[in-house]
């Protein structure tokens, strides 16, 4: 299937099915992925073939640079965002100067766009960095992604590169003391001969036993909408997205938001 990658730092505004008209900053290179993850479905692509590729990225004050000049042309348009998203094409934390970044941006934002959150899609990898969690708590919305409850489904869904290991992340998770809020795709298919749905029994009670652990103030689950690099994926349903929503409120008391 075809995927995309974003072409420049500051992207779009775009309309976000989660987080509404959405401003993006891109701190990863503009031609190529680089991530500490490598997903099935995302909707970038794979990842480059170690060596191929050189890792080139914006600098902190060339972010800050465009970041101020474009929030300034939406605001003499009257189009301010309701949301500036580190997003882009991989991790955003992985860069090495994320957080004086971050408290560029929100010095900008508190500046120019005052009403406007920032938020931050990160896939968990990189809280072993004291900087980096501390520049999350100052956020918004810091999404941070569990996609199960169970190792073995994680490494096939999300290809971690490098080691992995699921009970350091939940103790990450629970440094933010509940400031976060965790991000789950679900989905089904097939990938190298082996089979993949998290939303079976086993896979749903060691996720929302993990859920109790981390307490975050938000759970959003969500499943495909794009085309994914690997072709034998299914969305699950919003029906079905709306039970495991359920049976997280009962179980947890955790506030869920279903985007299909």
């Amino acid at each position: 299937m075809s995927t995309f990658l974003f072409d420049q730092t500051i992207f779009g505004p775009v309309i976000s099915r989660r987080l509404g008209i959405s401003l993006g900053i891109n701190l990863l290179p503009n031609d190529s992925k680089l991530c500490s993850f490598d997903c099935i479905y995302c909707e970038c692509g794979w990842n480059p073939e170690k060596g191929t590729v050189k890792a080139i990225l914006p600098t902190r004050i060339e972010v800050k640079a465009q970041l101020r000049e474009k929030l300034t042309a939406m605001k003499s348009a009257g189009e301010l965002p309701d949301v500036i998203t580190f997003a882009g094409n991989g991790e955003p934390t992985m860069h090495p100067d994320f957080a004086g970044i971050m408290d560029d941006t929100l010095l900008i934002r508190n500046e120019i766009c005052p009403n406007a959150r920032i938020a931050v899609l990160s896939n968990s990898t990189m809280l072993h960095k004291s900087k980096v969690v501390e520049a999350l708590k100052k956020v918004d919305d810091n999404i941070l992604k569990l996609d199960s409850g169970i190792t073995a489904t994680i490494k096939l869904l999300d290809q971690p590169v490098g080691r992995f290991n699921l009970p350091t992340v939940v103790e990450n998770l629970k440094k933010f003391d509940g400031q976060l809020i965790i991000q789950t795709m679900f989905i089904r298919g097939k990938f190298k001969e082996a089979t993949i749905d998290n939303t079976t029994e086993i896979e749903l009670a060691a996720w929302i036993a993990l859920l109790q652990q981390i307490r975050p103030k938000l759970v959003m689950i969500y499943t495909i909408a794009r085309d994914t690099p690997a072709n034998d994926l299914r969305k699950v349903s919003e029906e079905e997205l709306d039970t495991i929503a359920a049976r997280v409120i009962k179980e947890t008391g955790l506030e869920v938001q279903v985007n299909g």
